[in-house]
């Protein structure tokens, strides 16, 4: 579920309560889309949205593993669970370890 709050956390209002994407774990802004870690992977949603809806970007198994992501600029950053790092310059479609 993703919620959002216009008066700086005194009320909340839901914007998105589908479960098909699984449980939303980590969430950051990148190139006019809002990318989201999930438990079932990397989702999209674009800006007009305002998360109301979202696509599915990348459901490898290697994303099912990320615990957090990092907007680095040029690239979006993931590490897993074991502590292992990897890097998306096409907006976490792909992801190659960084060594």
């Amino acid at each position: 579920m993703i919620e959002y709050s216009k008066n700086y956390g005194s009320s909340w209002h839901t914007c998105y309560s589908d479960t098909s994407c699984g449980t939303f774990l980590d969430l950051l802004s990148y190139d006019n889309e809002a990318i989201a870690l999930t438990s079932k992977g990397i989702y999209y949603s674009n800006w007009k949205y305002k998360g109301a809806a979202w696509d599915k970007r990348c459901t490898s198994t290697i994303c099912q593993e990320f615990v957090i992501l990092v907007n680095r600029g040029t690239e979006i950053r993931a590490i897993t669970k074991k502590g292992i790092s990897y890097y998306s310059t096409d907006k976490g479609r792909n992801w190659s370890r960084i060594k």
